[in-house]
């Protein structure tokens, strides 16, 4: 991984991908102590930054290769870029998502034309799944994070952090990000790295499952105990990547640990304030910005929105909190 493979993503994406603005409220600026900016990646396409990554990676690969398909494991997001992105290259697409999915994301997968393959995630094998598919239909497997092409793809959001802060004036700064496996995390830190390195990132989880933040501790890769039984979905992993964990070794600060309530309230806030529709899992650095703020120190914090796919009994739950 290195920034060229992230410029020439930025390259692939110009026309494709949405370059979602830098945002920020007094009122937001208030709860947090300090100036709070906000990238939204909920109003990238598809409703969240795993757009960038997913058309990243079928972009790059060989056009022969490519035409023969794609496969991807997904609850949700990555599932939705992939199967847009294989809808822009003309080529079929393959989802295996768990059976307990938020409806609004198996809906909208199946709806962009993949075939969605749902398994239970307590009692089946999703690799087994894919291997077998793949092998039957000649599948190209994009993986949701740890995959260099993707992660350079996410990477492109942190050059247009850094080009945005620049404009506000912003030389230092603790950059929080939405963390699961680590693609947008490392991909915005080694952005931020070349563009901008007063600007550090730093990883932000559910408590519980706060495998990165406990593997920056202890320097090795850390497992969370259960793979379940969080509203943050979206960033809900076993344990960061192969690729993507010496990459937030060397370039994170410490992580941000959040809970439930607080990733509800913070969706709330961002509803209320900026008129955003985030998901638990996409809120959990701005609710470390807004309810951790004596773990951060400057004048100035970023945080990712990363994003929007949100059934509304759960988005209610969210507007309930204000």
């Amino acid at each position: 991984m290195n920034i060229e493979m992230i410029r020439a993503a930025a390259q692939r994406l110009e026309g494709q991908a949405r370059r979602t603005p830098l945002l920020s409220s007094p009122f937001l600026d208030e709860i947090a102590g300090r100036r709070l900016w906000v990238k939204p990646e909920c109003l990238q396409h598809t409703g969240s930054f795993k757009f960038r990554g997913a058309y990243n990676a079928l972009a790059a690969m060989d056009a022969q290769v490519r035409q023969r398909g794609v496969i991807a494991f997904s609850s949700g997001n990555h599932a939705q870029g992939v199967a847009l992105a294989a809808r822009m290259h003309g080529v079929p697409a393959v989802i295996i998502m768990p059976a307990d999915s938020p409806a609004l994301k198996l809906a909208n997968t199946a709806a962009l034309g993949a075939e969605v393959i749902t398994y239970d995630r307590a009692t089946e094998d999703r690799d087994e799944i894919g291997e077998r598919l793949s092998a039957e239909r000649g599948l190209t497997l994009v993986k949701p994070f740890d995959e260099p092409q993707v992660i350079a793809g996410q990477g492109t959001c942190g050059l247009e952090i850094a080009q945005q802060a620049a404009e506000q004036g912003i030389e230092t700064a603790d950059v929080i990000v939405c963390c699961g496996g680590g693609g947008l995390t490392s991909g915005i830190a080694l952005a931020l790295e070349a563009e901008a390195p007063g600007l550090r990132v730093r990883p932000a989880e559910p408590a519980g499952f706060d495998d990165v933040s406990r593997s920056l501790v202890s320097g090795r890769i850390e497992r969370n105990a259960q793979g379940s039984g969080n509203i943050c979905d979206a960033i809900l992993t076993p344990q960061p990547g192969n690729i993507t964990f010496p990459i937030l070794s060397r370039l994170c600060g410490p992580g941000l640990v959040v809970t439930e309530e607080e990733a509800l309230a913070a969706m709330g806030q961002a509803f209320n304030r900026l008129k955003l529709v985030a998901e638990p899992g996409a809120a959990v650095a701005l609710a470390a910005a807004l309810y951790r703020a004596d773990q951060i120190a400057g004048e100035d914090v970023i945080v990712t929105i990363s994003g929007g796919n949100v059934d509304p009994a759960m988005f209610a739950r969210a507007l309930a909190t204000l």
